[in-house]
């Protein structure tokens, strides 16, 4: 037999046999001892606002308890400074830049283009194959689409909104072209907003893993605490103390956040799934800071880490990433290893024993790692592009990094990790050798990279409403030149 028809006989029967494991689960998901995923990210998290990270200022006891009973990855990152590309990333495990996709998805639902590229399966997908229940509860910001629609990407449930962000109180809700004020909705149908968004999105999660049988992976999506900045009352009272008056609703959002992953937890504990079901956090990016076209934007603290959001230095991409699953991982502490979001898709499936062979995944699973197996770091290297057309790029290995954005005290620096991790001291030219081996690696993985042809929001917006507006002056002239007819 030949090479090329044993491969495919290998592959016929390694198919036919996850078929039947996947029938197999389905039919005894009562005795199915497999672990339930719940991920759960926060939106432009600053990385000193959390108690476990350093915070005195806010109160995070929920999170700060998933932090002491499980692994914290001090090296853990995500693949991109804001929102959309990271989010892309995390959920397909593959480094974005692979299927060209390093912008955030305009709210756009007439157009079948923008959004995460349909060939792309999320790692929810590979997990509805072998009889996982899947959901995601909050913001999506992957294209509004129906060809990108969570319930058309891998996820039995949604409920939440398409665009990259959402007013927090119901009164806010209409019918607009401004996507911070669609109604939300619940598997494509409209659905009512009746509290303050935050809540909605925690009572939702937790009914989902009350009402759930089934192993289940949870996504759960928070906007908090992206602007705008809106918070209870209820909330604001604990922070009075605080001074400025945008931190302080910003901490009140955050404390928020934490009440609704205690909601959460408190579910999985009262149905019975709390030691099976491992629980991710993390942040999809760092928090924001004043850059010149947002000057104001000074109400997270990234400390000790430089910058923040949209950087590709330490503030930008290195975010609070919490592991915790007591039945299988227990309290192994801190974890200083390479770590990124793009392990998350690949720890799942492995778990859930789906089949990744076609996924091309850049993600490793986690858990030989933190156990102790291996004893490597999960990762050699790390990888950032911000579009290749502008030359934004990172490469992080565990003793060096190097980077290129024209950001103010930042340029082309070259960092030792090892003796430099919050990057105060740039060798750049000064470690050549080192230098050209990160150059090298970087190039290295870029070549299987994809170019961007998406538009980012603003001036995609601009092309669209020119797009409208010349179609409607042709069909203007063509009328006046349109000669009327007489009826005899």
């Amino acid at each position: 037999m030949s090479t090329g028809i044993a491969g495919r006989v290998r592959s016929y029967f390694h198919h036919c046999a996850l078929l039947l494991m996947s029938a197999l689960f389905m039919s005894h998901s009562h005795g199915d001892s497999r672990p339930n995923i719940v991920v759960i990210l926060a939106d432009d998290l600053g990385y000193g606002d959390l108690g476990y990270t350093g915070s005195t200022e806010i109160s995070t006891p929920n999170i700060d308890s998933l932090a002491k009973n499980g692994v914290v990855f001090t090296n853990g990152y995500v693949t991109h400074p804001y929102c959309g590309p990271s989010r892309a990333g995390l959920l397909t495990g593959r480094y974005q830049a692979r299927f060209g996709m390093e912008i955030n998805a305009a709210h756009s639902p007439d157009d079948p283009y923008m959004g995460l590229p349909v060939d792309q399966k999320t790692f929810a997908t590979r997990l509805q194959q072998v009889g996982y229940r899947t959901a995601v509860v909050g913001k999506w910001h992957l294209g509004s689409h129906p060809n990108f629609h969570p319930n058309n990407r891998g996820f039995d449930y949604f409920f939440g909104f398409l665009p990259g962000g959402h007013d927090y109180f119901p009164e806010s809700v209409k019918v607009s072209s401004e996507p911070y004020n669609v109604p939300l909705a619940r598997n494509g149908k409209p659905a009512q907003l009746n509290e303050y968004l935050t809540t909605a999105l925690s009572r939702d999660a937790a009914n989902f893993v009350l009402s759930t049988q089934e192993p289940f992976m949870l996504y759960v999506a928070y906007n908090a605490p992206h602007e705008p900045l809106q918070a209870t009352e209820q909330d604001l009272a604990k922070y009075q103390h605080i001074e400025d008056v945008n931190r302080r609703t910003y901490a009140a959002m955050v404390d928020s956040m934490d009440q609704g992953v205690g909601r959460i937890i408190d579910a999985l504990k009262q149905s019975g799934k709390f030691e099976n079901t491992l629980v991710f956090f993390l942040s999809d990016n760092g928090g924001v800071y004043p850059e010149s076209w947002m000057p104001n934007s000074n109400w997270a603290s990234n400390k000790p880490f430089r910058r923040g959001k949209v950087s590709l230095t330490e503030g930008g991409v290195h975010v609070p990433f919490i592991a915790h699953w007591p039945a299988g991982i227990g309290s192994q502490g801190n974890f200083d290893g390479l770590v990124s979001s793009l392990d998350i898709a690949a720890t799942a499936l492995a778990l859930a024993g789906a089949d990744g062979d076609d996924a091309n995944l850049d993600g490793v699973n986690l858990v030989p790692f933190v156990t102790g197996k291996n004893p490597q770091s999960p990762h050699r290297a790390l990888f950032w592009r911000l579009e290749e057309a502008s030359n934004l790029w990172a490469v992080r290995t565990p003793d060096y990094k190097y980077l290129h954005q024209p950001l103010p005290g930042v340029g082309k620096s070259f960092f030792d990790m090892r003796a430099d991790p919050y990057e105060t001291n740039n060798l750049n030219g000064s470690m050549p050798k080192q230098q050209a081996e990160l150059a090298a690696l970087w190039n290295e993985w870029n070549r299987a990279n994809a170019q961007n042809i998406l538009l980012q929001n603003e001036p995609y917006l601009q092309q669209r409403d020119a797009f409208y507006e010349n179609l409607y002056q042709d069909l203007l002239k063509q009328a006046r030149e349109r000669k009327s007819f007489i009826v005899e």
